[in-house]
């Protein structure tokens, strides 16, 4: 790894590694670093990602062996590893979504009423998200960022420098609401099903009930896919990285359906109408 400061810093990478590793999920190992200089020698996982291996066929085994993964690497949660996912940061997170989508990508200035929506469907969604249990988070816990391994350590987790210790649901809708790849509904309620039940035999503080655990997971992934939005947008707009305007569909489809499915984010949904040129949607059920 070549990150030269002061544009990178490698010490968060370091130190993640070391604690994850820890918790007996497959890190890099590093094997040499000069911080100063930002170089490390790395353990080498190969190029075979999860999203080049995922298909109806395969996603059983790999999805077990990421969820099995996910609570190892909870189950070893510290608050003192790493930084909170505290309101400050969910907020600025949720802010990327008007100034780098709305604003810059879809060109839309906000009036004073559609702020208000905005401003309102953020703190709904920060209340429920900084409710949940927290435990730690890797934070792109998704098929680009799992390496396909042989043996018992599969997967091998990349680009965890930015971990935080946060709710509970947000590693999981990472991994099943993926931006880059899409199953049915059906399909991801039951793995959230078996993560749900694993977790609790495991000792995790999961939610007794599982609708209310899915609902943490669905508003957890609003927040994390309108914040997608606002990535993807500017790297294109910004960074010059056009490629990633090819997920926004998928994206914005996740954060239009779990709006659509709860009264208390309707003003919401027909506000994401509005900017997306869409019709009234009706049919709210929770």
């Amino acid at each position: 790894m070549d990150a030269p400061p002061p544009q990178e810093n490698c010490a968060p990478f370091v130190h993640a590694a070391e604690v994850l590793a820890r918790s007996g999920v497959s890190v890099p190992t590093v094997v040499a670093a000069d911080l100063p200089r930002g170089l490390l020698l790395l353990e080498d996982f190969g190029s075979t990602t999860y999203l080049s291996q995922l298909s109806a066929a395969t996603a059983p085994a790999l999805y077990r062996d990421a969820i099995d993964a996910l609570i190892r690497l909870q189950l070893a949660s510290d608050p003192a590893s790493f930084p909170p996912y505290d309101r400050e940061l969910l907020m600025r997170e949720l802010q990327l979504f008007p100034e780098w989508y709305v604003t810059r990508h879809k060109g839309i200035t906000l009036d004073a009423a559609e702020q208000a929506v905005l401003d309102a469907a953020f703190e709904a969604i920060l209340q429920n998200t900084l409710a949940q249990p927290q435990v730690d988070v890797h934070r792109d816990f998704h098929s680009r960022n799992l390496m396909v391994i042989e043996g018992a350590g599969n997967p091998g987790i990349l680009d965890f420098q930015d971990a935080v210790h946060g709710p509970i649901t947000y590693d999981l809708v990472s991994l099943l609401r993926d931006a880059y790849i899409r199953w049915e509904e059906e399909q991801i309620i039951d793995w959230a099903v078996r993560y749900w039940e694993r977790a609790r035999k495991a000792g995790l503080p999961v939610r007794a009930d599982f609708g209310d655990f899915y609902r943490d997971f669905e508003w957890m992934g609003l927040q994390r896919h309108l914040k997608v939005l606002g990535i993807f947008a500017r790297l294109s707009h910004r960074d010059g990285k056009d490629r990633y305007l090819a997920d926004l569909p998928l994206v914005l489809r996740y954060v239009q359906e779990v709006a659509a499915r709860y009264v208390t984010l309707a003003p919401l949904s027909r506000l994401i109408d509005r900017i997306e040129g869409h019709g009234q949607r009706i049919g709210h059920t929770f």
